[in-house]
Parts: structure tokens; sequence; C-alpha cells
């Protein structure tokens, strides 16, 4: 098995504005213009669910296991060496694999690249694990929330920027070890948040993960030690010294998430925006009063709210391009209309003997 990665051409021979992977290069560009280096880490969970006897998927998972759980309760792990393998022989250094917080959830996390390679490594994942689990038996889908009362499944993306080789997100002088540059690019992160969620978080399914009380971020508000903010900073300093976005999920296309989600920082950085006070106090136990008095506003809440948000932002509008702009908003709109229309399982169980 083998995979070809590439950019898409113009008859021209210019680069086709409508291709991802030239969405992303166009904002690395103006990164490098600026003296920067992006690298990011990312975090991607996904669901093995069992099929039926004709090989369709079902949400009936293998297991009941939990948050780092092992084998024989964790009845998904041969399955996921088998896809770890897999990665290495393609070239990936595996970080981490273990079993997630709901059952049948699995994340494999591996060694942070430059923003292209990380986001090639992200398509190469999710075809990779999908082809490993049909061998399997098994279904893999990186949906984010497929089974309510569960937890959701995520793609937290760990970022940094390098300068002349050096981290510029570390400065020593500082009492939390960031520098402006990183201060200044978190404020660009939350600023721009509601409109980055719609590619970050692209489908219906994204924000039925994104609500209170399922590790899901919801506030946009950033902290080194509180896991309810948006943004948060992992310990780690010196050459480790990052950021850490956690709303993004599995669904989105990994050359536009990255592609925004730069774009946010490099307009933090350029206009000096600060994030705002570090908020240590756990968001989702704060009431609507204290939360206004702390500036804290939420994400989107739904697809559509994310695809308006967008539409007002200039600066992610620029990072996606015209083509991409115009085909992304008309896609979702599409696919709200679709929902809207539906007659749900939810809406028989609550109204059909009701009314």
């Amino acid at each position: 098995m083998a995979r070809l990665i590439c950019d898409v051409y113009t008859p021209e021979g210019e680069p086709f504005s409508g291709g991802p992977r030239n969405v992303l290069k166009k904002v690395i560009q103006e990164a490098e213009e600026m003296g920067y280096e992006m690298y990011a880490g990312p975090e991607p969970e996904f669901f093995l669910f069992e099929t039926d006897e004709d090989g369709e998927a079902t949400t009936k998972t293998m297991d009941n296991g939990g948050y780092f759980d092992l084998s024989p309760v964790d009845l998904g792990q041969n399955a996921r060496r088998d896809i770890n393998l897999a990665l290495e022989k393609m070239g990936f250094e595996v970080e981490a694999s273990h079993h997630e917080v709901a059952p049948g959830q699995h994340e494999i996390d591996f060694k942070y690249a430059d923003a292209l390679q990380t986001a090639d490594n992200v398509a190469t994942f999710k075809f990779v694990t999908k082809a490993i689990a049909n061998g399997h038996g098994l279904h893999a889908t990186f949906m984010p929330k497929p089974i309510f009362g569960e937890n959701g499944s995520g793609m937290h993306v760990h970022q940094s920027l390098f300068k002349d080789g050096e981290n510029a997100f570390y400065d020593p002088e500082d009492e939390r070890d960031l520098s402006k540059t990183a201060y200044h690019y978190i404020g660009g992160i939350l600023k721009h948040a509601k409109a980055v969620a719609a590619v970050t978080n692209p489908t219906v399914n994204s924000y039925k993960r994104l609500v209170p009380g399922y590790e899901a971020p919801v506030y946009i508000a950033w902290s080194a030690a509180n896991r309810s903010a948006l943004v948060r900073i992992p310990s780690s300093r010196g050459v480790g010294t990052r950021i850490e976005l956690r709303n993004p999920d599995p669904s989105s296309n990994p050359y536009l998430a990255m592609a925004v989600m730069l774009k946010a920082g490099l307009d933090g950085i350029k206009n000096e925006i600060e994030p705002g006070e570090e908020v240590l106090d756990n968001i989702y136990s704060m009431t609507e009063s204290e939360k206004q008095d702390a500036g804290i506003e939420s994400l989107p809440g739904n697809l559509i709210e994310a695809v308006k948000e967008l539409r007002e932002d200039e600066v992610i509008k620029s990072a996606l391009g015209g083509h991409v702009y115009k085909h992304f908003v008309k896609a979702k709109q599409i696919e709200w209309d679709i929902y809207k229309m539906q007659v749900h399982q939810w809406e028989l169980d609550q109204y059909l003997n009701t009314y």
C-alpha cells in the first residue's frame, strides 16, 4: 500500500486556488515573510465500531474501556497496534497510543512537524486508520460525536512558532516563560476563534461535541492550568514551549484547519492583540454573570452560527481565499438546510405520542 500527496495546478501551471494544500502553503509563506515557521502536533481521536453482516458500520463498540485502559478491557488494542505499525512503516514517529475516555474510543499521537508536513500526516493517518480497521472487520470513524452521552472525538492541535532556529514563544524573563509573540499569537487565536470554528469544527455534528460536561472546550479563554479554556499552555518550556488549541475535531480538513489557525495567530502578532487575563477558575462552574464580568464569550452553538461568524471575519476569509471560501460556505449552507428539514429520532420520541 502506498499514498501519493501532490499539489494541484491549473492548465497554465499556476497553483489552483481551490486546492487546500495550496491554501495552507500561502499562509505558510506569509509566516515565512514575517520570519516565522509554524510547528504543530495534533492529537486525533477516533472510534472503532463493529460492522454488521453486510459490512456496514454500526455504533456498537467492541469494548467498555475507559481512559488508558489496557487489555483485556481494551479490545481494540490489536487494531490500534496494527495502525501504529503501518504508520511507522510510512515514516511516522508515534509518540502515544491509548484507549480514550469513551467506550470504543482511541487516540494516536505522532511527533510534531512543520505545518504542511503535519497536515499531510493527518490526511495519511485518517486513511491508514480506516484501512487497517477495515482489515479487522471494524469501522473507524472520525465523526466528532457518534454516541449521545459519551465524550466526543477531538483533535487538539499543539502549535509553536520558530524564528532563526529558536522557539519564538519562549521568554525566560516572563513570569510564565512566554514571549510577547506567544501572547499576541494567543490573542489572535481568541479574537478569531468563532470564525475559525467553522473550519476546525465543520459539521453539524461537531457542535454536539462542543457542549459543557464532556471535556470539550466551549469558552473563549486561555490558561496555563485550566483545561476548561479554549487555549491551554502545556508546562513544557524552552524548545517545547507551545500553545494547545482544544476545539478542533478530526472531521476538519487538516490543510484548511492549519491555515486558519496560523492566520489567526499571525494576525495577533501583526496587530499585537492581547489575549486578556488568564482564567484560572473552572469556567464550567462559573455563573453567567461571572463569565460576563470576566469577558468570557462562547464558541458558536451550531454550524450555521459558526458560518455566520466566518462570513464576517475578513482575516479568516482571506486565509481561505475567494474560491475556497465561496464553495465552503455554500456547502455548509446546504448541509445545514438538509439537517433542518430532517425529522430526527429525538423528535419522534419526544412528540409522536404527546401530540
